[in-house]
């Protein structure tokens, strides 16, 4: 679930991005993308599915797989956008969450929206890949042996 701060609620805004914005179009997914002005700059989201999709099951399935791959994509994503998510496609066209990884990935590339590893805060993958620093005085631990029980008598 995509946290509460980062959701789009107000109708208002949702009918300005869908009206304003940039349409991105992948499969059964189209993105909506405009740039916002809030202070600190982040991203808000919203899901959309209409009743075309199909009943209330399977539409709240579609939005809640789009759900998860935005928490995802969150922290990848150059802030200060307002991105509005419209399922136009059932539950063949995106039956599990690597279709839906798959069609909103390309959508985010083909929009721009992807920061560069390394502009990005925070990103911990490349501290993973490093060995870790050791300072040069630095002693190995030694554990204290082990006691036998002919010791403790």
């Amino acid at each position: 679930m995509v946290e509460r701060r980062l959701r789009l609620r107000r109708e208002a805004e949702v009918r300005q991005a869908r009206s304003r914005g940039k349409a991105w179009a992948d499969g059964p997914l189209v993105a909506r993308v405009l740039p916002n002005r809030t202070e600190p700059r982040q991203n808000r989201y919203t899901v959309i599915a209409g009743k075309r999709v199909g009943k209330a099951v399977q539409r709240n399935r579609l939005k809640r797989l789009v759900r998860e791959v935005l928490r995802s994509l969150h922290p990848t994503l150059t802030p200060g956008h307002d991105v509005v998510i419209v399922v136009r496609g059932n539950v063949e066209e995106m039956p599990d969450l690597a279709a839906a990884e798959a069609s909103l990935g390309r959508i985010v590339r083909r929009a721009g929206l992807l920061t560069p590893p390394e502009a990005r805060s925070g990103d911990r993958s490349r501290d993973a890949r490093r060995p870790p620093a050791h300072r040069a005085n630095d002693e190995p631990v030694r554990l204290p042996s082990p006691v036998t029980e002919e010791e403790t008598r």
